[in-house]
């Protein structure tokens, strides 16, 4: 089968012919219709992501397709069954092999590009707007790199909270999207984003998915008891956060990374997947996916990431 995978540590990725995986106990091999890119699938390149696996490793965290055979110890799944499995790795490939705990059936009316799209994307977002920063209905919420993967479901999760959503992202196309996720109010990311977002009576809650000075400008914006969710650094730097600003204006910044849940409270995961699948059965979400492109684009969708030039989104379909 094809499979993307990184060889040695340091090395390039690329496409190569492997052989199939068979499942051992508690173990489910699944027919990859979809697999959803993520941010962390460069980093783990750079060998810079906090659970970049051991070379050789097939990359693609989060997928969705059809139960192709189940190993001993297996039994709330069954061969055929449509699943999604958030994997960590292992999904850009034609079959992969998954602990069965991690898999979630779909409803009848999600597509594999959705549930491949919907896993790490909207379960952050959910998961930290809802059990990390208690975000309440009629506070203000600041979006940073509001037309991105993780940005835009915040957007969308933060409106349907209750929540009037600032969104900051760059370029009037991007922020069109957020616009059309729910966004109340738009900042371009070549406008002073402290002196913005203080105009609007500054915000509540902050998630926070680029870091560096955009971080700091939002951190300057945050009311009084603030909460400050730095979700990513897709800007490239980590911002160092100044401890006596913390305390005269009692703000609070909150650490949230979703795989670590699978390891401590994985309950906490499983659950937020079961919510959004029910809130898209029901309409009330709706993914927002750019791009898909079949396993031998994968360089070019990782490409749309590097770039920022994706909005939502991307999806390989092997």
């Amino acid at each position: 089968m094809l499979a993307y995978r990184i060889q040695t540590k340091g090395a390039t990725a690329q496409l190569c012919n492997i052989d199939v995986p068979n499942p051992g106990t508690g173990q489910i091999r699944v027919t990859i219709k979809a697999c959803g890119l993520n941010f962390a699938d460069l980093l783990m390149q750079k060998g810079t992501y906090q659970e970049t696996p051991a070379a050789p490793f097939t990359q693609g965290m989060e997928i969705a397709g059809i139960v192709d055979e189940v190993g001993p110890d297996v039994t709330h799944v069954k061969t055929g069954d449509r699943v999604a499995v958030y994997s960590g790795q292992g999904g850009l490939a034609e079959y992969g092999v998954f602990d069965a705990t991690r898999a979630i059936p779909l409803p009848d009316t999600m597509n594999y590009e959705t549930a491949a799209a919907i896993q790490i994307a909207y379960g952050t977002s959910h998961i930290a707007l809802s059990h990390r920063a208690h975000l309440l209905s009629g506070e203000t919420l600041l979006v940073t790199g509001a037309a991105g993967g993780v940005g835009l479901t915040a957007v969308e999760i933060g409106k349907l909270m209750g929540a009037t959503v600032i969104a900051h992202a760059r370029g009037t196309d991007k922020l069109a999207v957020a616009r059309a996720a729910g966004a109340d109010h738009l900042i371009d990311a070549s406008e002073d984003l402290r002196a913005r977002v203080k105009e609007l009576g500054g915000a509540d809650v902050v998630y926070d998915a680029i870091g560096g000075d955009v971080f700091k400008a939002a951190f300057r914006a945050t009311n009084p008891e603030g909460r400050l969710l730095p979700i990513g650094f897709a800007g490239g730097d980590v911002p160092q956060i100044p401890a006596n600003h913390l305390l005269v204006k009692n703000l609070t910044v909150i650490g949230f990374y979703i795989g670590g849940y699978l390891t401590f409270r994985p309950e906490i995961v499983r659950n937020s997947f079961d919510t959004l699948f029910q809130w898209h059965t029901e309409g009330r979400i709706k993914p927002h996916i750019s791009h898909v492109l079949p396993l031998s684009e994968v360089e070019q969708g990782l490409q749309l990431l590097r770039d920022r030039t994706a909005t939502g989104k991307v999806v390989i379909t092997p």
